[in-house]
């Protein structure tokens, strides 16, 4: 690494600390970054993570640092903080693909909303990282940018549809990371990679500039090694955009202050944590009772840091999913005025993409988008359907209510991360696959992924918690609680040689 830096598991508090006492700058923690993404993603075991690496990095880092060597303040929050970003998110100056191949080449004109606000706190966009094209799958298979492994199990999938930035961010390629999350984008990854992963509710961040999947859905969200610094990347990403209609939650919400105020390492005692019992894999199988292991382990954990474990059942969780399931309604429509909207896309339309075979054969998800509705209105469900929402949240917040309940527990994923043949083979696919995440997304409701611990065979496992919409400070009061009791997270063992 560059000057012998130790950069791994390194936090934000640290760098600016560092910066402080001017043993570590911008420019050679870039620098330090870049060489380790040439050392483990490009060669040794080629976690294949990042799409592209922002040539202008190094110039950007070099410009803070004169800042903060004439003024002796930092730019903003995230002042020379190396942050990799899902290539889901238009960056100006750096390639854009969305996962897909034919989009290659795409050099967006603007940076989307969260861009400017990650530029204005001071953070540097350190490298575009990779996913399943257009963000349709579980699983890190892109068109683009191939497979991207597990860190911790290189045979392994680590997780989709925020693979390369699960990846990097856990190899300690990046600082931070951002992520996408539709229906458990952010999580899913999360949870196999060892990782801190955070859905708000939607509309807290702009998704101006951010290939959609189901528009009122999608939100973009932290991915980090610790509670804190997902805190501090959040505070950098929420805001109202007047190009963004959905970000009139964010007034809703009326957050005010830092996420990291509500940072308590005594939050667990006396709250009321509801374990949604049938959230669980069934332990007859082999990885849930693996994964069920490790998740009641952090459970009982909880208890002993003061919380009441109550357990509950969401009544006909399935059948709710399914009703309330908009994929295969809305995906086709919403990206299509997505890449419609710009001229200078190679390619703009799916049906485009489709009729030139420029995707990955593995993506079953959108394969069926393909096959979608032009428009969700012409589907005659689709209003029962949306209304189904409501009542699913309405279900799930009763719950909560009835038991007087802080939070639900459960475990992100009822199952291991699968291995890439798997997947290849078609054995494991989107459109089965055992997550949770889905509970959260198609509630509406704000959760965060917290590593949990390993299993026997040393396969990272994530716990989630749900809180009630726009009650993000409590995701980070529990979560940072949870951690400071646990302390579950360990960097992946990469050798040159993987």
């Amino acid at each position: 690494m560059s000057n012998n830096i130790s950069i791994e598991e390194i936090t934000i508090d640290e760098i600016h600390d560092r910066y402080r006492k001017g043993s570590l700058t911008a420019e050679s923690l870039v620098r330090a970054y870049i060489e380790r993404i040439e050392a483990l993603d490009r060669a040794g075991p080629k976690l294949n993570s990042v799409i592209t690496v922002n040539p202008e990095a190094v110039e950007e880092a070099r410009a803070l640092d004169r800042e903060f060597a004439a003024t002796k303040k930092f730019h903003g929050p995230l002042h020379g903080i190396p942050v990799v970003v899902k290539d889901q998110v238009e960056t100006k100056g750096v390639m854009t693909t969305f996962g897909s191949i034919a989009e290659d080449g795409y050099m967006p004109k603007r940076d989307a909303s969260v861009i400017v606000q990650l530029k204005a706190s001071g953070g540097i966009v350190l490298a575009k990282t990779n996913l399943p094209d257009f963000a349709t799958s579980w699983f890190g298979f892109s068109s683009k940018g191939g497979e991207t492994k597990n860190p911790y199990a290189l045979d392994r999938d680590c997780g989709g549809s925020s693979s390369g930035t699960a990846a990097a961010v856990s190899a300690n390629l990046g600082t931070v990371g951002i992520g996408e999350d539709t229906g458990g984008s952010i999580r899913v990854p999360a949870s196999f990679t060892n990782l801190v992963g955070v859905r708000v509710t939607p509309g807290l961040i702009s998704r101006t500039g951010m290939s959609p999947l189901v528009v009122f859905q999608d939100t973009a969200g932290p991915m980090a090694r610790t509670v804190k610094d997902a805190a501090i990347l959040l505070d950098a990403m929420v805001g109202y955009d007047a190009e963004d209609e959905y970000t009139t939650a964010y007034l809703i919400a009326g957050h005010k202050g830092s996420y990291t105020d509500n940072l308590d390492k005594n939050a667990l005692q006396g709250a009321r944590i509801g374990i949604v019992k049938n959230a669980f894999g069934s332990d007859d199988d082999q990885e849930s009772a693996a994964v069920n292991k490790v998740v009641r382990a952090a459970i009982k954990e909880m208890e002993s840091a003061g919380a009441t474990t109550v357990e509950v059942t969401i009544p006909d969780l399935m059948e709710h999913i399914l009703e309330t399931s908009l994929y295969l309604t809305h995906s086709r429509h919403d990206i299509n005025k997505f890449l419609g909207a710009r001229p200078n896309l190679p390619v703009r339309s799916l049906e485009e993409i489709k009729a030139q075979n420029k995707y990955h054969p593995v993506l079953d998800l959108l394969e069926e988008i393909f096959k979608a509705p032009k428009d969700p209105h012409e589907d005659p469900d689709y209003f029962r359907k949306l209304a189904a929402r409501d009542i699913f949240q309405r279900l799930v917040v009763k719950l909560v209510a009835d038991n007087k309940l802080d939070a639900l527990c459960f475990p992100c994923v009822q199952v291991f991360p699968p291995t890439k043949e798997t997947v290849r083979s078609g054995k494991t696919n989107t459109l089965t696959f055992p997550t949770n995440t889905l509970i959260a997304s198609q509630t509406w409701m704000p959760s965060i992924c917290l590593p949990a611990g390993f299993t026997a065979e040393g396969i990272p496992v994530g716990l989630e918690l749900v809180v009630l919409p726009y009650h993000e400070p409590d995701l980070f009061r529990l979560g940072y609680a949870f951690e400071q009791k646990t302390k579950k997270r360990r960097a992946p063992k990469l050798s040159l040689s993987s």
